[in-house]
């Protein structure tokens, strides 16, 4: 059993509240009941979307409905933008659903042009977009503004954005930049258990869905949205998940949304302070840094897997390693979620005190 604290890009910690509202009664989820708690949760999730379009519950992770997206919307061609691990496996997702995909690619860590991206779609070959907007594997956050100003030049090209870990730390205003399909798992920022996905679908999306004929099933928009006007999901749904979402959204905004977005912002600086202070750097540039996580160069050729070890034994904390190819070169911390200047406060104090055993002598 886990008895350590968890500093990793997700899941990430889940509070003891949480997982107190997930032990409700099972309930039909064809029931009044569920259509009760679903109808309860929809003007929270706009909210938080900040959209008037529904907002789809999708019992999978986040990796469903990413490739539903594809799956429903690509009738010409795919335009994956790929900066990280999970941003490039979109391109091997989209190959796998028999789409025909084009790659606009950078290094790791470096973010996606809007430049390049206009001239890639000025080729008229692609209808879909997919983008990671904050990249957990290098953690680098693309320009998300920029990028939407780009995609405005284009009608006839859907956009799809990944968010997963930058949903409700930063704003990202779906309607307001013009994203048709706005997606998001609750096990990084919203500090909830994995399992649950959630999905923002466009009007114009939603139309260009019903123009392509194999969407398959469980992850069909339009089976999403005829269950919807009902108060229901598709298939079953997992309940309990649902009453933690509740939870969480009611104690996002008593919270405050934008004090949220200061806290994760004044969070994120402390360790990227830690990160100069110990002379290491940043990854990523730092203007395009993620503010949920710090993706951090090993330049000081730390033992990130022993200190990790000791760290856990020793402290009680767990931060990750690095990820894929940037293992041990990098080591990321996360500050999403429900963490507190305290909380990092303590982390940063244990790594330090830890350090000096995992240098170079």
């Amino acid at each position: 059993m886990i008895d350590y604290k968890l500093f990793i890009p997700g899941p990430i910690n889940v509070s003891e509240e949480t997982y107190r509202s997930m032990g409700t009664p099972v309930m039909g989820h064809r029931s009044p009941d569920f259509v009760e708690l679903y109808r309860s949760v929809q003007p929270k999730l706009q909210r938080i979307f900040a959209t008037e379009d529904p907002v789809f519950l999708s019992t999978s992770s986040a990796w469903g409905v990413m490739e539903g997206s594809v799956r429903n919307l690509c009738s010409k061609k795919v335009l994956n933008c790929m900066c990280g691990a999970f941003s490039d496996k979109w391109y091997d997702v989209s190959n796998r659903c028999g789409k025909d995909a084009g790659q606009l690619k950078v290094e790791w860590g470096q973010h996606i042009d809007p430049e390049d991206l206009r001239t890639a779609l000025s080729s008229g070959e692609y209808d879909v977009v997919t983008l990671v907007h904050n990249e957990t594997s290098c953690g680098m956050m693309n320009p998300l503004v920029e990028i939407m100003d780009v995609l405005r030049e284009f009608p006839d090209v859907i956009s799809v954005v990944d968010t997963v870990s930058s949903f409700s730390a930063v704003p990202i205003p779906k309607d307001e930049l013009g994203i048709d399909v706005l997606l998001t798992g609750t096990q990084k920022a919203l500090a909830m258990p994995p399992g649950l996905a959630l999905l923002s679908v466009s009007e114009r999306a939603m139309k260009r869905a019903e123009q392509v004929d194999d969407r398959g099933y469980y992850f069909d928009f339009l089976e999403f949205n005829k269950n919807h006007e009902k108060g229901m999901t598709p298939s079953t749904p997992v309940i309990p998940l649902i009453h933690a979402l509740e939870h969480t959204l009611d104690k996002i905004f008593a919270e405050g949304m934008e004090a949220r977005f200061a806290r994760h912002t004044r969070l994120n600086d402390k360790v990227r302070a830690w990160v100069s202070q110990n002379g290491l750097a940043l990854f990523p540039q730092e203007q395009y840094a993620s503010r949920s996580l710090t993706c951090v160069k090993n330049t000081r050729d730390i033992e990130i897997a022993a200190l990790n070890d000791a760290l856990k034994k020793e402290k009680k904390f767990s931060i990750d390693g690095g990820y894929g190819k940037i293992k041990g070169q990098t080591f990321r911390i996360s500050n999403m979620g429900d963490e507190s200047d305290e909380t990092i406060d303590e982390l940063l104090t244990a790594i330090d005190e830890l350090l000096p055993r995992f240098l170079p002598s």
